[in-house]
């Protein structure tokens, strides 16, 4: 996998990945673009929800929606590492298993998501999870 990212201005960077796909980066805090660092964050999310909606559907369960929230701390000097990183998932769908949905989550950030499984090297992951109805 490439990617390659371009210093446009001031602290706005344009990102292209090798699929083809570009995203404007801001490193001034986020003013104009996502920063860095919540791109990390979303890229976090988005791997871990494709392996609880997959596991889920892969269990026989029908899901409906499925939101990952996702909660940092960090350090408060440079580097600005996270130090640790939670991410609520809600879910909902029909007659969801509750310890399906434990299951999978739990599995996507212990086993699956490869995101997580980078950040979980210096990070503290968590995960938590509720069905909505």
């Amino acid at each position: 996998m490439q990617a390659e990212v371009k210093w446009i201005e001031d602290f706005k960077f344009l990102g292209q990945s090798q699929s083809g796909h570009s995203i404007v980066m801001d490193g001034n805090g986020g003013a104009t673009a996502p920063s860095p660092m919540e791109m990390v964050l979303m890229a976090a999310g988005g791997c871990s929800s494709v392996d609880v909606v997959d596991g889920l559907k892969q269990a026989g369960q029908s899901v409906h929606t499925c939101i990952a929230k996702l909660t940092t701390e960090r350090r408060e000097t440079a580097p600005r590492i996270f130090t640790a990183v939670n991410i609520h998932f809600e879910v909902s769908g029909d007659n969801l298993d509750p310890s399906l949905v434990e299951e999978v989550t739990a599995a996507s950030l212990n086993k699956y998501c490869s995101v997580c499984l980078m950040l979980g090297e210096g990070v503290s992951m968590t995960h938590s999870w509720e069905i909505i109805d």
